[in-house]
C-alpha cells in the first residue's frame, strides 16, 4: 500500500490570544503540523510572530469574508467583511489578504482556505484560481482531498463532543486513503470568542495534544507533514 501522509491544519490562527495558545500548545505537544492565518484581527500579528519565529510550521491565509451564525432556526451574519457576490470586491479583497498576510508573515502563503469555507462559492473560487495560477500555493479542497469530519457541532451548531473525541479522531485517521490529505481542526486554549463554536476548541485542545493519539497514527504509518514542500511529497505518497 502506498504511504499515507496527513497534514493537521489548525484554523483561526490569529483569531484571538486564546486560539494562538491553542494553535501553538497542539504544534508543539500535540499532532499539528500547519495553520491559517487570519490577518485582519488584532492577534494576527502575535501569530505572525510566532510563525516567523517557527519557519517548520506551514503556515498558509485563511481568507475572510464574513462569519454567519445560527439562530432562530435561520443563518444571520455575525460581521461581513465583503458583500461574497460582488465579484470586484471579492478579487479586491482577496489581494489584500494575500497582501497582509506576506507583509505579517515575511513570505507567501503555504496554502490558502477559508472562514466557513467562502472560497469554495463563486465567484471567489474562480477568482482565487486566478490570482494563485502559478504560485505552486496550495487551496483547501482543490489542491488534495479535504477531511472535515474533525468538528463538534452539526450543521445547525448543536454539539457533538464525541465527534471531536481521540476515539473519532483516530477512526478518522484510520479511514484516509494514500497519498496525502489535509485534516482541519480549531484548537484553542481559552474560549475567548464570540462565535458558534467556542467551548469546542477547548476539547480539540486535550484530543490533539492526547499521547495515545499520536502514538496510534505512528503505529498505522501515517505521516504528519505540513503544508510546506506539499507537492514534492504528495507526489511521493501517491
Amino acid at each position: 500500500m502506498s504511504p499515507r501522509c496527513l497534514i493537521v491544519n489548525a484554523d483561526d490562527f490569529g483569531q484571538s490570544p486564546g486560539v494562538n495558545r491553542g494553535v501553538i500548545q497542539v504544534y508543539e505537544k500535540g499532532i499539528l503540523t500547519s495553520a491559517s492565518l487570519m490577518v485582519r484581527w488584532p492577534a494576527a500579528a502575535e501569530a505572525a510572530g510566532y510563525a516567523r519565529r517557527n519557519p517548520d510550521l506551514g503556515v498558509g491565509l485563511h481568507l475572510d469574508f464574513g462569519e454567519w451564525i445560527y439562530r432562530g432556526g435561520d443563518w444571520l451574519p455575525l460581521y461581513r467583511v465583503v458583500d461574497e457576490s460582488d465579484p470586484g470586491a471579492v478579487g479586491a479583497e482577496i489581494r489584500l489578504q494575500l497582501d497582509q498576510f506576506e507583509r505579517l508573515v515575511g513570505r507567501p502563503p503555504t496554502h490558502v482556505d477559508s472562514h466557513q469555507h467562502a472560497h469554495r462559492n463563486p465567484p471567489a473560487i474562480t477568482l482565487l484560481a486566478e490570482i494563485l495560477d502559478g504560485c505552486g500555493i496550495a487551496v483547501r479542497d482543490v489542491s488534495l482531498p479535504y477531511c472535515g469530519q474533525f468538528y463538534g457541532q452539526d450543521e445547525k451548531g448543536a454539539p457533538h463532543p464525541e465527534w471531536i473525541s481521540a476515539e473519532n479522531l483516530l477512526r478518522i485517521a484510520s479511514e484516509i486513503g494514500p497519498g496525502a490529505t489535509e485534516l482541519s481542526c480549531h484548537p484553542a486554549a481559552a474560549a475567548d470568542l464570540d462565535t458558534m463554536y467556542s467551548i469546542e476548541r477547548l476539547t480539540e485542545l486535550a484530543t490533539l495534544c492526547d499521547a495515545r493519539v499520536r502514538q496510534a497514527i505512528a503505529e498505522m504509518g501515517i505521516q504528519l507533514k505540513s503544508f510546506a514542500g506539499w507537492r514534492s511529497y504528495a507526489g511521493a505518497c501517491a
